[in-house]
């Protein structure tokens, strides 16, 4: 006849397991050092930073404000004042980043 028998064949050759999931694993190591691990060097900085707070120091909040923190509360508050006589609790994780400590006036200067 015209038309000969076509015979089932495997598709992927019954090739090595292990080359099968080498893309995937390829995919995991680059999503980890790109992604994951510099995620986590920022979180554990952030958390340094939120544990460090003193009376003094100078914040910015992750809403914008800018502010100087008048007493720590406890472990999860502190109270900072953003104007004359305007003070507002904030949760430590909210603080996005530490300004400094501003310095101390020099008196002593000559004008």
């Amino acid at each position: 006849m015209f038309i000969s028998t076509a015979y089932a064949q495997d598709a992927a050759g019954g090739g090595d397991p292990i080359m099968s999931f080498l893309p995937l694993i390829l995919i995991f190591v680059v999503f980890y050092f790109l992604l994951i691990r510099p995620q986590q060097k920022r979180a554990k900085e952030h958390k340094q930073l939120v544990e460090g707070l003193r009376r003094g120091d100078m914040v910015v909040t992750t809403g914008g404000l800018i502010g100087k923190i008048s007493r720590v509360v406890d472990d999860n508050e502190v109270e900072v004042e953003i104007a004359n006589d305007v003070k507002v609790k904030i949760v430590r994780s909210m603080i996005a980043t530490v300004q400094g400590k501003p310095e101390p006036a020099n008196d002593t200067e000559k004008k």
